[in-house]
C-alpha cells in the first residue's frame, strides 16, 4: 500500500490487506494530516480519513470507520464494523466493541468501555435547517461502562464509572458511580451496590476505594 504524504505512523505497524488510509474528507478543513502512533494493528477493511491523531497501540476490527478531525489517546480499540464519526475526543484505553455508531462531537474520557450495538446520537432537531448549530454528542466520563444496544441522546453526561444497562434509552445526565437503566433510563443504586447473581460477589467493590480517597480529597 502507497501511503500519502501527510500520512505520519510510528514504527512496528502491522497492516492487514485491503485497508484505506488517508481518505480525503469531503469537509474543507486546516489539518489534512494523519497521525498514527507506534504497534497499531489494523485489520481488513478498516478506513481512517486524513485530518485524524490517534495514539499508540490502535487495534482495529474488520471494516472499521475512523473519519477527521478525532483526537484519540493510547490503547484504543475499534472493533468490527463500527464508525466514529468527524470531531470526537476519545481518551487513553477506550474500547468501542462491534456495530456502534459514534456520532460527532463526542467526548469519551480515558478507560471508557462501550458494549457491541451502542448508538449514539448528537442531533436535537433532526430535518431541521439549523441542527447543526445544537449538534453536539453526550460526554462519556472516565470508566464509564455502557452496555450493548443502548442509546445515548445528544448534550447528556455519562458520570465517571457508572454502568448503563443493556437496551436502556438514556435522555438524561447520569451521576458518577451509578447503575442505570431502561426506557427511559433511570439511575437504580450505585455500582458499587450490585451483587452478582451467580458467585454472589460485589464486583465493582474496588470502586469503594476511588470513592473513599476522593471523599478525603474533598475534606
Amino acid at each position: 500500500m502507497k501511503l500519502k504524504k501527510q500520512i505520519f505512523i510510528g514504527k512496528n505497524k502491522r497492516f492487514d490487506k485491503n485497508i484505506k488510509l488517508g481518505i480525503a474528507p469531503s469537509r474543507q478543513i486546516s489539518n489534512l494530516k494523519l497521525i498514527l502512533g507506534r504497534d497499531a494493528y489494523l485489520r481488513s477493511g478498516t478506513t481512517i480519513y486524513l485530518g485524524t491523531c490517534i495514539g499508540d497501540y490502535l487495534q482495529t476490527g474488520h471494516n472499521a470507520l475512523i473519519r477527521e478531525e478525532n483526537n484519540i489517546g493510547d490503547h484504543f480499540s475499534l472493533w468490527s464494523n463500527s464508525v466514529i464519526d468527524y470531531g470526537c475526543s476519545i481518551g487513553n484505553n477506550v474500547k468501542i466493541h462491534c456495530n456502534c455508531y459514534i456520532a460527532q462531537f463526542t467526548i469519551i474520557e480515558d478507560n471508557v468501555f462501550i458494549a457491541p450495538g451502542v448508538i449514539i446520537a448528537n442531533d436535537l432537531h433532526p430535518g431541521s435547517p439549523n441542527a447543526f448549530a445544537c449538534m453536539k454528542g453526550p460526554t462519556i466520563k472516565q470508566g464509564a461502562l455502557i452496555g450493548g444496544n443502548v442509546t445515548l441522546l445528544p448534550h447528556i453526561t455519562i458520570g465517571e464509572y457508572s454502568l448503563i444497562g443493556a437496551g436502556s434509552v438514556v435522555t438524561k445526565d447520569i451521576p458518577a458511580y451509578s447503575l442505570a437503566y431502561g426506557n427511559p433510563a433511570r439511575v437504580i443504586k450505585k455500582i458499587t451496590d450490585i451483587r452478582c447473581k451467580i458467585k454472589h460477589h460485589m464486583p465493582y467493590k474496588f470502586l469503594l476505594d476511588e470513592l473513599v480517597k476522593k471523599g478525603k480529597d474533598n475534606d
